[in-house]
């Protein structure tokens, strides 16, 4: 019954987003417990606390981009869209544009790219962070990086990873600068 009802959710997320939802289907079918497991993890991703919503969702974008440039940003992209982040903000994201971003978003860009390389950059705009937002929206911005990053890594572990792609805002192709951190440049 339990697995039932789970296997309706991801179907009906699926729907929702466009989203291939095969490898949560393959995380099911293997252990139901593996996937109650991973579904607590995902209230990592649902907080969001003292930063505006671009801010927290352009962690997630940037969290996801380093693992990930095809459907996972893609729904990260489109999920942003429908909580209201400007067309023009998510093409700066993607193209890396830090001058197109306003400052808000700008910060959190820079600070998750520095998070991300672990440069020695990142210790001067967590101060900037902290001063700006808080502790908690350290916090925010960190588990949106950490959340984000959860599900392209389980999902090229279970085989079901998928070669970059063009991502849509707004519906128009939009240029992907930043590369994953992790795969590394592709042609």
């Amino acid at each position: 019954m339990l697995k039932h009802l789970i296997q309706r959710r991801i179907a009906a997320f699926g729907q929702e987003y466009g989203y291939d939802i095969s490898y949560l289907e393959a995380l099911l079918d293997a252990d139901l417990d593996a996937m109650l497991r991973f579904g607590k993890l995902q209230g990592i991703s649902a907080y969001s606390k003292d930063v505006p919503v671009a801010v927290s969702v352009v962690a997630k974008i940037q969290g996801t981009m380093a693992e990930d440039c095809g459907p996972c940003t893609q729904l990260m992209v489109t999920m942003a869209e429908r909580q209201g982040v400007p067309a023009a903000t998510l093409r700066a994201v993607l193209n890396a544009d830090d001058a197109a971003m306003d400052q808000d978003v700008r910060l959190s860009v820079q600070f998750c790219r520095a998070v991300l390389a672990r440069e020695l950059e990142a210790e001067s705009l967590r101060e900037q962070v902290v001063n700006r937002w808080g502790k908690r929206g350290l916090v925010t911005i960190a588990f949106g990086l950490l959340a984000a990053r959860m599900y392209p890594t389980i999902k090229y572990a279970l085989g079901y990873g998928q070669t970059c792609t063009r991502i849509k805002v707004a519906g128009t192709n939009t240029l992907v600068k930043q590369m994953p951190i992790a795969m590394g440049a592709h042609s």
